[in-house]
This record gives C-alpha cells, sequence and structure tokens, in this order.
C-alpha cells in the first residue's frame, strides 16, 4: 500500500481523531512508574511503525518497520528528550538487532529482503549483507554457542550465523511458526515460542536441534518473552487472549496467568526490582510485580498510545522505553521510570474510541 492511500484513509477521520493521532498526548498517570517524556525519530513517511527495541550500555538502538531505518539514540541520563540521534536508512521493513559491542559489530534483520544485515554500531555504516530464509524477524547473539539466531517466521526454521565469518552455517527445522526467542543463561538452552501452535521448544543450540516441546496453555498466540533465569521462570505474553503465563522451567508446567493489556507483543524482567513490564496494540503498558517464583500480582495498566507495542528495559537505570507508531506525525519513544511514591493517582480515564482508527490503518496497510 502506498502513503497516499494512508492519507486518504486519514482524511476520514474525525477532526478530533487526527489531532489525538499526531499528537497522543501524556501518558495516563500511575503510582508506580513516572513519565519522564518522550524521545522523538526522524519522520519516514505519512505512516511511522516501529518496532524492536534494543539496548546495550546507555545506546537504544530502534527499528523501523514501515520506513526499513535503524536509529540509534544515544540517552542522556539526566534528560532522556534531549537524547542524540543518528540514522541508518534501509529498505525493506526492519525487526529485530542483535549486538556484539565488544566487537563493534551489529546484526539487523529485514523480513521483505530476507536478508541480516551487518552494521557497525558506532558509525552505523553497514558491512555486509547476508541471505537467510523467509520473514527474517527476531534475533539474538548467543556468546556461549558464538552464534547469531535468526527466527524465520513463514518459512518454520531457525537460522543460524557465524558472526565471525558473516554467513549462515545451518538452519533449525521448527514444528511451528515462530516469534520471539529468549536465552536460559543458567543452562545456555534457547526458548523459542511459535504462535500459530500456542506452544513452546527449547534448542540446544551445540547440537543445533529442538530437545523439548511444551504446551502454553492457556495462551494464545506467544509473542514476546523473557527469563528470569535465576528463580527459574519463564513469561510469555499472547497476543490472542491478552494474557501473560508464568512457566516453570524446571517442571515445564504453567505455573499461573494473568490478564494484561489487549494485543500484548512483547515483555522484559527486571530482576533488580522483581517487576515485569508488557506492551501491547491496545495501548496499555502492564506493570507486574512478582513476589515470589509463583506470586504475581498486576500492580497498573498505564494508558499509552493505540499501537505502542513493543518496549525495552535498560537494567542499569530502570527505566522502560515504549515505542509509539505514528501518523503525520514523528515516531516516538515514551521513557518510563519506576516509583514507589504513593503521591500520583493512577488514571482511570479511557482514551477516545477513536484511537483504534489508528491501529485499524496500520492493519490495512499490512505494516505490522
Amino acid at each position: 500500500m502506498t502513503a497516499g492511500f494512508a492519507t486518504v484513509i486519514a482524511l476520514g477521520l474525525s477532526v478530533a481523531g487526527v489531532a489525538h493521532l499526531v499528537c497522543p498526548g501524556t501518558p495516563g498517570k500511575s503510582k508506580f512508574m513516572k513519565f519522564e517524556g518522550y524521545i522523538e525519530l526522524p519522520r519516514g513517511g505519512s505512516l511511522n511503525v516501529l518496532d524492536y527495541l534494543t539496548i546495550s550500555n546507555g545506546t537504544l538502538f530502534v527499528t523501523s518497520e514501515s520506513s526499513g531505518a535503524l536509529f540509534k539514540v544515544n540517552l542522556d541520563a539526566d534528560h532522556p528528550s534531549r537524547s542524540t540521534i543518528s540514522e541508518l536508512p534501509g529498505s525493506g521493513a526492519a525487526h529485530g538487532v542483535a549486538l556484539m559491542m565488544d566487537h563493534n559489530v551489529a546484526f539487523l534483520t529485514r523480513s521483505e529482503e530476507n536478508t541480516v544485515d551487518v552494521f557497525d554500531p558506532t558509525s552505523l555504516r553497514q558491512l555486509a549483507r547476508i541471505p537467510v530464509a523467509d520473514d527474517a524477524d527476531a534475533i539474538l547473539y548467543v556468546p556461549s554457542a558464538k552464534l547469531v539466531y535468526v527466527a524465520n517466521g513463514d518459512a518454520k526454521i531457525a537460522t543460524l550465523i557465524d558472526p565471525e565469518k558473516r554467513v549462515t552455517i545451518g538452519t533449525v527445522r521448527l514444528p511451528g511458526r515462530p516469534a520471539f526467542p529468549a536465552l536460559d543463561l543458567r543452562t545456555g538452552l534457547l526458548y523459542q515460542n511459535l504462535e500459530d501452535i500456542d506452544s513452546m521448544v527449547s534448542i540446544d543450540l551445540g547440537l543445533w536441534a529442538v530437545t523439548g516441546q511444551w504446551s502454553l496453555a492457556p495462551c494464545e498466540g506467544p509473542s514476546g518473552m523473557a527469563i528470569d533465569s535465576e528463580q527459574r521462570r519463564l513469561f510469555a505474553v499472547c497476543s490472542r487472549n491478552a494474557t501473560l503465563v508464568v512457566f516453570d522451567l524446571e517442571s515445564h508446567q504453567i505455573i499461573t496467568s494473568l490478564k494484561i493489556g489487549g494485543g500484548p507483543d512483547s515483555v522484559a524482567f527486571d530482576g533488580t526490582l522483581h517487576r515485569i513490564y508488557c506492551a501491547g496494540k491496545a495501548g496499555r503498558l502492564t506493570v507486574i510485580q512478582q513476589d515470589g517464583p509463583n506470586a504475581y500480582r498486576v500492580l497498573d495498566e498505564i494508558h499509552t498510545h493505540y499501537g505502542a507495542h513493543t518496549l525495552a528495559l535498560d537494567p542499569v537505570s530502570h527505566r522502560v522505553f515504549v515505542a509509539y507508531a505514528s501518523l503525520f506525525a514523528h515516531p516516538r519513544i515514551s521513557v518510563f521510570s519506576p516509583t514507589t511514591g504513593n503521591d500520583v493517582q493512577r488514571s482511570t480515564v479511557e482514551r477516545p474510541s477513536y484511537a483504534r482508527t489508528f491501529w485499524s490503518i496500520l492493519k490495512i496497510l499490512r505494516l505490522i
């Protein structure tokens, strides 16, 4: 679809609706999280859809699914909104980023081009392009195996790349469509969800093989995942039934499930604060407290912006960064920091219903 088509659709919206989509406003108030402002990114057209966020040592990398650009944000620790931004333009929807900062090299998936681009994370200079299977999406560098792992959704395989030689060295066949992987630092096993069959597999990257498979029921459409390696728990958000499930990595059973904001796509775990954060297409940032390995409670659901479906957690500052999509405006990253104060009351005001129109536009344009 063309940007012109998006313009035609947008002209049919109410004036108030367009104003809301262009200016998302301030997120709902919370007594558990403080909103610190926005980091504004360059525009790539009338409609901007951001995807994965990856953070390392005070630098945030953000991909654009709509324009194919990669943004590098050098975070200002005191005033995130003043952070400096550089851009690596590109063609083909950009998705995941895997970093090897000690080697000053990084990898970027492009689903439409079916490639993994190799680039210099300091200068943003492209170094190489590696052909891979269809629908390259999530990507992860696994230091223990000295491999870059790529989830190829439509192809239902995982591609394994030698990061030194920058070539594909093998694949792992999967019994379903992979979405997001997560690495267990204790065992070195990689866990891969399979969104079309509501399941998860474990992969031994030394053997290049699937070593186990389990149902994630009652999860429907598992998407984002995170792991608490210390307490042996895996957290998966479920896009089709707005649920987070907690999986015991030792007994291989679901411990509990919680209802969260609609259309969840990403999740992050803060092992220091024992908090879980989930973001979804319905425009809710869900904050969950881990009281123990088997005890969880939802602290808040913060209203963000319809379509704000991806996030990243900085384990050092404990800030949470949430990516906003935009129409006729600059895409942006909202910045939140945890708080324990009780002076801020939770907002229960719903976002206007026309916000749903925004995500409908994105679906029509097939940009997500």
